[in-house]
């Protein structure tokens, strides 16, 4: 297996001339002191030597090896924990964390960059520490000044791991049907008492503790609460005290991410903190929630650049057959002469230097959400509503997509464990699935963030980028206008489903998932346009000349998926909601 190289010149070419990244921090007064092009550049290159060096050798063995649970505890494969320990002091789980608390403060448009290579080099070692960096910020955005004393500094050092309990075996994205209780104690904490099923990070040897946010019902039972949970109490000095009736039931046996320790987890009488208001635990936990589906999908990214560096290497070395129209006899050729072979990796390309685009793009918004004033940053909010279940559905079925034709690209081999190909296949299956399957990221997209407010933020969306794009010089206008006219085409599709709302509701969630991929083809389209004008004049002519070709390509021969969605959203699928159930 090829050892995982990131691609740090595109990320540089994303942050400085397509996103202007420097013009962003310099207007935000929290990021003046903190970060500069000169800064981020080197962060990414360290970032670059921890993935390739430390956590990409760890990704095959800790597949092999997967998580053990033995006398009720979890282990991890060999490596984690001393690669883990390096990558916490490095202050990698508290990046984008608040200074004060011990984190970096770091822009997120900077973060997601640092996500997508240690995604690439072993999605189940990262997902420690992103569901860690999830936990901080929720307790940041809504724990008391105590809480965030007692436990952000350690969450951001990666002392301390974080993990979410939310799903039941009863109760999956239906929270409502959640049993755990959460009774009131005369020191003003709550016991925690219930199960939870697919705690990512549940229980592992990585970290002293593990700080669980929990949601539950109070005894009145007018909401769901959210409570933090840590498996071992901490003392008024901020000192580990004892076990707190938190324990791990099993590990599931999944799939793929076997190095990941998911876990069934009990707790029985457990000391809980209320996190936020009584009743409100939702709202609360969405902060954590909407991170890690930006996160996931960057998991999807991340996947879909490592398939291609595999692939890519791969068709250069392999010999078989001979190019077309070759004469000779006399030995075979490598397989990128394929015609074939060559629409896969450069689909794969496509997708993925796209879909970068779009994950620096919503950290961009995420950054102007928290840090900038006024209409600049009520703009930012609304975008980040709209992206955030973009990124996490498109990204991580583009990631599946890119997985699967780089194994293709392998041929038999690719199905062998030995390559590592078929690895990524299995990791990233997970990703259309958990943090909310990429349905419910669809219908949230179509049915609350583009019709919620009967089409207003993304009328706003489209009309901000059409500006950009009259001013892109060094782009085909035919090119132009066809994105022009397929954002025209969504826009007019998404006022007539807004019409469905009163008509015939069931009809939004039948045609959410072909709305969401075709704003998402459409995006693509749009991020060429911008990532090719852009690299007009770029000092490395080669690179230049690639970002054309890969534009051209994108618009023969893929942004055609965009008509088809809409086409498909237009038909009012009343198919399948007409069908009677006896018929399924």
């Amino acid at each position: 297996m090829n050892p995982y190289s990131a691609p740090l010149v595109d990320m540089q070419f994303l942050l400085e001339r397509v996103f202007d990244a420097p013009t962003t921090w310099s207007s935000l007064p929290e990021m003046i002191e903190r970060v500069d092009i000169d800064t981020a550049l080197a962060i990414l290159a360290e970032s670059s030597k921890i993935s390739r060096e430390l956590i990409h050798p760890l990704n095959r063995s800790g597949d092999e090896q997967g998580v053990v649970h033995k006398d009720n505890k979890v282990i991890t494969p060999e490596g984690f924990k001393t690669v883990y320990k390096e990558y916490a002091e490095g202050g990698w789980v508290g990046l984008c964390g608040d200074p004060e608390f011990g984190g970096m403060g770091m822009p997120k448009m900077l973060g997601v960059l640092v996500d997508e290579m240690a995604y690439s080099a072993s999605n189940a070692f990262t997902l420690y520490g992103s569901l860690t960096a999830g936990a901080a910020l929720c307790i940041h955005a809504h724990g008391s000044e105590l809480l965030k004393n007692t436990y952000l500094p350690s969450l951001y050092s990666g002392e301390w791991a974080g993990a979410m309990g939310m799903t039941e075996p009863q109760s999956g994205s239906d929270l409502k049907g959640i049993r755990t209780k959460a009774i009131p104690q005369e020191d003003g904490s709550y016991a925690i008492s219930g199960s939870k099923i697919f705690i990512t990070g549940g229980d592992h040897d990585l970290t002293d503790n593990v700080i669980h946010l929990v949601l539950a019902k109070l005894p009145d039972a007018k909401g769901i609460s959210l409570f933090l949970v840590p498996k071992i109490t901490v003392d008024e000095n901020g000192q580990l005290a004892e076990e707190n009736g938190v324990s791990v039931g099993a590990i599931e046996h999944k799939m793929g991410l076997k190095a990941s320790s998911t876990c069934v987890m009990n707790f029985d009488n457990a000391r809980g903190y209320l996190i936020g208001e009584p009743n409100r635990g939702l709202a609360c936990m969405f902060t954590m929630m909407n991170y890690e589906r930006l996160a996931i999908g960057i998991q999807g990214l991340g996947t879909s650049q490592a398939a291609y560096q595999m692939a890519s290497e791969y068709a250069k070395e392999r010999l078989q057959g001979l190019a077309a129209g070759s004469k000779s006899r006399e030995k075979s050729d490598p397989i990128i002469v394929h015609g074939d072979v060559r629409r896969m990796l450069l689909t794969v390309k496509c997708l993925t230097e796209a879909g970068r685009a779009l994950s620096v793009y919503t950290g961009q918004q995420l950054d102007l959400a928290k840090y900038a004033q006024g209409e600049v940053q009520s703009k930012a909010l609304q975008y980040v509503g709209l992206l955030t279940p973009v990124a996490k559905a498109f990204l991580t079925d583009r990631g599946l997509d890119a997985a699967i034709m780089g194994q293709q690209v392998f041929g038999g081999h690719g199905y062998i464990r030995e390559t590592g190909i078929e690895q990524l296949v299995r990791d990233t299956r997970i990703a259309q699935i958990y943090e909310g399957t990429n349905g419910i990221q669809a219908i949230d997209f179509l049915g609350r963030k583009v019709t919620g407010d009967n089409v207003e933020a993304l009328k706003c969306f489209i009309e901000e980028h059409q500006a950009k794009m009259d001013n892109m010089l060094n782009v085909s206008p035919y090119y132009k206008k066809r994105v022009a006219d397929l954002f025209g085409a969504l826009l007019d599709t998404a006022m007539k489903v807004n019409g469905y709302k009163v008509s015939s509701p069931a009809l939004v969630n039948a045609c959410a998932v072909d709305f969401l991929d075709a704003f998402g083809y459409i995006l693509y389209g749009y991020f060429w346009l911008a990532m090719a004008d852009a690299a007009e004049g770029h000092s490395d002519e080669a690179f230049e000349q690639q970002k054309q070709y890969l534009m051209t390509f994108y618009f023969d021969k893929m942004i055609a998926k965009a008509d088809f969605h809409l086409s498909q959203v237009n038909t009012g699928d009343s198919a399948t909601m007409l069908m009677p159930d006896f018929l399924f």
